[in-house]
């Protein structure tokens, strides 16, 4: 019985012996798939993207076998571009490459592929996929104006459509020191009366927190379209201005040159998405960021009936943007709702202007002042109305104002407020109604205008540099875009009233309106 088992061991290793020197079947490699149709070198910089081997397991050398191929043509590689780069992703079966530009010429287009080197010769295993030069495409070159080029490639070249599900796409631009990165991220469209306009403004959602011209590391970025503004820049000085006073944070931005799955878009503005971040809104995953807005339309959401407003007159819109609204307790939303009750009741009690138990009590007062004093330097009527007004706070902590966001509409033009040429624009808008029935509270207004009058007098100056700055870019903008189209949406008139004027027509006009606003302001106040 020994003898037999000694027997059956040996067979059966015999066995295993046999079976293990058999050789496995080789993967075969058939074909490979690229993310992206076109691919947009910077002059002297490098482009990224990524491709994907159906068999993940064939294994080849990446530095010798893997070839960039000229899919009409006998050339491993073009005199104006090479394959730089390639490693292997996180993800199996995935490849990260670079195309570099050799800085020969700046306006080619050629239709490549990716390639395998085998003994017999090259295989051609992609479908094809466009290498386009910085400054060259069949759409057109993309101009040089002097402004960084942002590009954003969706995948497959698909089309933003949605407001809510976001597209696959890479977002190519150059960093702080002048170097050109590519980032993975989702894109969708946003906005309210802005989506129905013809040029887009979108939301970029990175994939990982990166930092984007120099701006603080972040997930969520705004490309702000700015479409109706023939001077292209109310958003721009608003910031400016809103970064001279106490506010917490003011959302840093860029002017860039958006270029849309190899389209030349125009002229966008790159800025900061208002978010609860270290960097941005600081206060904390507990805090509560609320918008004010009359499209009404955050998830979470109610009316005051606290105070009056322009669009609903009795009440004022309200809504949590933070916490998240995907993760948010209904106790969460309850102390929200208690914390705006409360403020809004001490604002409109009778003992309101009272220190200790008023409305000081319960907002931040200098930054309610300052937000007020923006507000009403730029004309920007939507502190009445509401629309996109923020408050935060930190847990149990006071109500404050900001940051600033959204200045295009209406934004220094007689146009929208008439009434602005000889007075006080927001003197009764919302709560502020209430609070400039405080002496105490006028007097703030007046004593912090005054001390921060200095800096806001150098804005004409700012002005006249993004005059220059922005000049080659209005003029391709224009030819692009008319923002007289803006009219459909306000009773078939336009809305700034510069809509029609040349750009340099309408910066003059900016900077008019903008210090005459100093002077009306400290008559009234």
């Amino acid at each position: 019985m020994r003898r037999f088992f000694r027997l059956f061991v040996f067979l059966l290793g015999v066995l295993l012996l046999s079976v293990s020197c058999i050789e496995k079947p080789k993967a075969v490699l058939r074909s490979v798939m690229v993310e992206r149709d076109t691919v947009t070198v910077p002059v002297l910089g490098t482009a990224v993207f990524y491709f994907t081997v159906y068999e993940p397991d064939y294994a080849f050398d990446l530095e010798k076998d893997v070839v960039l191929y000229l899919a009409k043509g006998q050339f491993l590689a073009s005199h104006d571009f090479c394959l730089s780069r390639v490693e292997r992703d996180t993800v199996p079966g995935r490849y990260l490459a670079e195309i570099t530009d050799l800085g020969l010429h700046d306006d080619y287009d050629e239709e490549v592929c990716i390639g395998v080197r085998l003994p017999e010769g090259v295989m051609k295993l992609s479908p094809s996929f466009r290498c386009v030069g910085e400054f060259g495409g069949p759409l057109g070159p993309v101009q040089k104006t002097g402004l960084p080029i942002l590009y954003l490639d969706t995948q497959y070249g698909a089309a933003i459509r949605s407001k809510t599900d976001y597209v696959t796409a890479t977002l190519t631009l150059p960093d702080e020191g002048g170097e050109t990165i590519s980032l993975s991220c989702g894109v969708r469209g946003r906005g309210n009366t802005t989506w129905g306009w013809p040029k887009k403004p979108y939301l970029v959602k990175l994939d990982k927190k990166a930092s984007l011209m120099g701006m603080p590391a972040h997930k969520r970025w705004i490309l702000l379209a700015n479409f109706m503004d023939r001077t292209m820049m109310r958003n721009l000085v608003a910031m400016k201005v809103s970064s001279m006073t106490s506010l917490a944070w003011t959302p840093r931005c860029r002017t860039v040159e958006l270029v849309l799955n190899g389209k030349h878009q125009g002229n966008y503005l790159l800025i900061e998405q208002v978010r609860v971040d270290k960097n941005r809104v600081n206060i904390g995953d507990d805090g509560y960021l609320f918008e004010s807005d009359f499209h009404y339309d955050n998830e979470v959401q109610w009316m005051d009936p606290h105070g009056k407003c322009v669009q609903f007159g009795s009440g004022i819109p309200f809504g949590i943007k933070n916490p998240d609204p995907d993760e948010i307790t209904s106790e969460q939303v309850q102390k929200g709702k208690e914390l705006i009750s409360r403020t809004a009741g001490a604002i409109y009690g009778a003992d309101f202007a009272d220190p200790d138990i008023g409305y000081a009590a319960y907002i931040d007062v200098d930054s309610f002042v300052d937000y007020w004093i923006v507000f009403e330097v730029m004309g920007n009527h939507e502190l009445g109305n509401p629309g996109s007004v923020f408050y935060h706070c930190k847990p149990d902590g006071k109500l404050t104002a900001g940051p600033c966001w959204d200045f295009d509409w209406g934004v220094l033009s007689y146009n929208t407020s008439p009434q602005a040429r000889t007075g006080l624009l927001n003197r009764n808008a919302c709560w502020y109604a209430r609070l400039f029935d405080d002496p105490a509270f006028r007097s703030k207004v007046r004593t912090r205008f005054q001390e921060i009058l200095p800096q806001l007098q150098t804005i004409p100056q700012y002005i006249d540099e993004l005059e220059k700055q922005l000049d080659a870019s209005a003029t391709l903008n224009f030819k692009l875009w008319n923002p007289a189209e803006d009219a459909w949406t306000n009773g078939g008139h336009i809305i700034n009233g510069d809509e029609n004027m040349s750009f340099h027509d309408a910066v003059a006009r900016l900077r008019s309106i903008y210090e005459e606003r100093l002077t009306v302001i400290q008559k009234n106040l």
